[in-house]
């Protein structure tokens, strides 16, 4: 009998450490946990699962789903991915968005979103860090093969297109499990 109250004390104590180790560990999750588009970013979910969220994203989101790119940014990655907010598309000219949509132009699309992907996990120090090291911009390569530039001016990091197009950073570091978003207030266009 008194065998079986310290195995069961000692089953309650590892049952109380584990609870409180979870405790702390989803506490911990939560401060360092930030908001896009009114909705928390988990760091322990992957980009698709964070950006379904985001009530700003919904026309990327759809843009991912159509052009099936869906499980490459499920996937381990890392990404550095450089997001568009509805308000970048909405900029883009009428009937841009519903045109890319179709099937028949998945192509184009999926080049369009693939030029907002660098592969990596490239924080907002080390693309800061790599433009001053490159002078005053840095040349990035992205999954569709394609070059965007990135500069600072007036103290945000700002992308170049290969049309000449700016995005700039309105959000950056918001960490994923398989990399990072930088927010975006436009959509790069590559050539």
């Amino acid at each position: 009998m008194q065998a079986s109250r310290i195995a069961l004390a000692a089953v309650a104590a590892g049952f109380a450490l584990t609870t409180a180790a979870c405790a702390q560990s989803m506490m911990a999750d939560e401060q360092a946990v930030v908001t896009v588009g009114g909705a928390p970013m988990y760091p322990t979910r992957n980009i698709v699962e964070n950006a379904v969220n985001s009530a700003d994203h919904t026309t990327l989101v759809a843009a991912v789903q159509a052009a099936g790119l869906v499980d490459t940014l499920s996937g381990p990655g890392p990404f550095t991915v450089f997001a568009p907010t509805n308000d970048a598309f909405a900029a883009l000219p009428a009937g841009t968005v519903d045109t890319l949509l179709q099937p028949a132009n998945r192509a184009t699309l999926t080049k369009v979103l693939t030029y907002h992907v660098v592969p990596g996990r490239t924080s907002a120090a080390d693309l800061t860090a790599a433009i001053r090291a490159g002078g005053g911009s840095a040349r990035l390569t992205t999954v569709s093969g394609d070059t965007l530039v990135a500069r600072i001016e007036g103290g945000n990091v700002v992308l170049t297109d290969e049309k000449g197009g700016k995005a700039t950073v309105t959000q950056a570091d918001v960490f994923q499990s398989n990399g990072v978003i930088h927010v975006t207030d436009a959509v790069s266009i590559p050539e």
